[in-house]
């Protein structure tokens, strides 16, 4: 106990500390007065001294085990020592009798139940023995009777106390490992969600810059002999979109918003993709419904995001001809739709992961949606087009939502 930073124990170590000075001292008074005279004062002092010695060193050579520790052989050995001194010295001065309180608290505290019960016991068997050996006239039934009552007492309370303190180590210890594999959970999906955040960024900047350089390329070389203007075209092109992956790459490496809305709002960036997009066999239109208002950088991001990978996908698997962004701006919500009058598909059979071998394109766009708190939904029909839409809510007044999905269809067609 002397090792431990409890307060609580610490106070009960000084109160236990003084209960065995006080009955030392007791006992030995009574001795001089009572008990001593013969050849045996000389070994009785000489016993009270080791018992002393012995009680206070050991706690400085042997001190008690932590709560819920094994005791050490040195405190063993120390509890036999001490407890062999008192037998020896309730021999020859009954008077000692008393200073098995400190024994059996130290017994009680370093020992486990199986071992301490019976050493209290023990104990409390020599200390009845010791008073009615010194009874004098009719035997005190209290002298039988009080010893085993306050040791029974004293060991059920602290039996009770310590398997109290072992459960509650138990559950300490539960909630501890139980906080420490939480925060590596919350590691790992944060590993994740970042891998995720990465892997998307790529795929909707430098991934989908590269793939559309090569289209233009590939381009620029069939026409290269026929047609070097158009080749010239294509190549100039395919040279814009360099420079705006190189600049969503410098962005991208300083965790920055989009290029397109550093300096524009969103609308404008929308209507800026539009235009990019357009080109020989596919004309994207951009159509404004409402009051955008100030939008956090996050929706913003996501929005334009999920537009890049939507027209991506429309440019490499729809071959459509027309395809329309619509964002439509509610006092409850923002939602934005993209949708082509290409080949369409059927939507049961959409992945619900990312593929590894393509990209991540819908996935990718779901996930961006409900990182931002909304949802994403495909509707699609085989030779009838596509519309996805993403719809993130506000904080502001309610209004009823009107239906667009028909009238994007038929901006498509």
């Amino acid at each position: 106990m002397e090792n431990s930073t409890e307060p609580d124990e610490r106070r009960l170590t000084a109160v236990v500390h003084a209960a065995f000075f006080l009955l030392l001292c007791s006992s030995f008074a009574r001795f001089l007065t009572r008990d001593q005279g013969g050849v045996r004062t000389g070994w009785v002092v000489a016993l009270f001294a080791a018992f002393l010695l012995l009680y206070v060193l050991g706690h400085f050579l042997a001190p008690p085990p932590r709560a819920g520790t094994p005791p050490t052989v040195r405190h063993l050995a120390w509890l036999g020592s001490v407890s062999a001194v008192w037998v020896a010295l309730l021999a020859l001065a009954p008077s000692a009798t008393w200073c098995a309180m400190p024994l059996l608290f130290a017994g009680l505290y370093a020992l486990p139940p199986r071992i301490a019960v019976p050493l209290a016991a023990v104990l409390t068997a020599l200390v009845v023995v010791s008073e009615v050996r010194v009874a004098q006239g009719a035997l005190n039934p209290n002298m039988v009777v009080a010893p085993p009552a306050v040791a029974a007492v004293a060991t059920a309370v602290f039996v009770h106390l310590q398997r109290q303190a072992s459960r509650q180590r138990a559950i300490v210890d539960d909630l501890l490992r139980t906080r420490r594999d939480l925060a590596a959970t919350e590691r790992r999906a944060g590993v994740l969600a970042e891998r995720q955040r990465l892997s998307s960024e790529i795929h909707d900047t430098l991934a989908q810059g590269l793939s559309s350089q090569r289209m233009l390329l590939q381009a620029a070389e069939r026409v290269w002999e026929t047609d070097p203007d158009a080749a010239r075209a294509h190549i100039g092109r395919a040279a814009d979109i360099t420079s705006r992956s190189l600049a969503e790459a410098r962005r991208f490496v300083h965790d920055l918003a989009p290029a397109d809305l550093a300096e524009n709002a969103l609308p404008t960036a929308l209507s800026s993709l539009a235009e990019r997009e357009s080109g020989p066999g596919l004309t994207v239109g951009f159509r404004l419904d409402g009051d955008v208002g100030p939008l956090p950088e996050r929706i913003e991001a996501a929005l334009l995001r999920i537009a890049q990978g939507a027209l991506a996908n429309v440019r490499e698997h729809s071959a459509a001809t027309r395809a329309a962004l619509t964002l439509t701006c509610l006092d409850d919500q923002i939602s934005l739709d993209v949708a082509d009058n290409g080949r369409g598909f059927d939507t049961a059979a959409l992945p619900t992961e990312p593929d590894r071998t393509r990209g991540h394109g819908l996935p990718a766009m779901r996930i961006r949606a409900h990182q931002s708190g909304g949802t994403l939904t495909v509707e699609s029909t085989p030779g009838e087009g596509t519309v996805v839409s993403a719809a993130i809510p506000l904080t502001r007044n309610k209004p009823s939502a009107p239906q667009k999905a028909q009238t994007l269809k038929e901006v498509a067609t």
